[in-house]
């Protein structure tokens, strides 16, 4: 088996972005993994519009993970000034979750985010539901802020609500 190579997106691997993506958060397909939010939305995740002016933008970024040609997960990276970033849309293909490869994306994260941005700390967002998850990410060095964003209700590129108490919770940590 080949090394895992973890490189910057580019437009060309929109396509293979969105399907990661799309397979990691929403459907049945991502009920293979533990990461999904299948049951608190329907819908896209994102879609190859939003991706392309992710990569367009000089203070975002997506990492991506790659084997042997196949995507095999990404994470969103961006510069929120003032020392901060933030990381979202990490999305490993449902069969490899709990193999360490999302840690591994988020350290990427971390590394990315300091030496590109200067960040010296770290935002991320998470529905308060995704208890597991949260959990994960405590585990990480992230505590929560106390602060909460509210959810897009009626923009129909976040996904259509399976509930009517969606927000997002705030967690953050420090950087080395």
């Amino acid at each position: 088996m080949t090394e895992i190579l973890i490189r910057d997106a580019g437009p060309g691997d929109i396509p293979a972005l969105h399907r990661l993506i799309e397979s990691a958060y929403r459907g049945e397909a991502s009920r293979a993994g533990w990461t999904t939010e299948a049951d608190l939305l329907a819908g896209q995740r994102t879609d190859p519009e939003d991706l392309a002016s992710i990569l367009a933008d000089p203070a975002q970024a997506m990492l991506t993970a790659w084997r042997d040609g196949d995507l095999l997960a990404c994470v969103l990276i961006a510069d929120r000034g003032e020392g901060a970033g933030y990381f979202g849309m990490l999305s490993v293909s449902p069969t490899l979750q709990g193999g360490g490869l999302g840690r591994r994306m988020v350290e990427a994260a971390h590394a990315a985010l300091a030496s590109r941005f200067g960040a010296r700390r770290v935002r991320i967002s998470v529905f308060p539901q995704r208890e597991t998850l949260i959990a994960w990410y405590r585990r990480l060095g992230y505590a929560p802020t106390g602060e909460t964003l509210p959810f897009p209700y009626g923009d129909l590129r976040f996904g259509l609500p399976l509930r009517d108490d969606l927000h997002f919770l705030v967690l953050e940590r420090a950087l080395p």
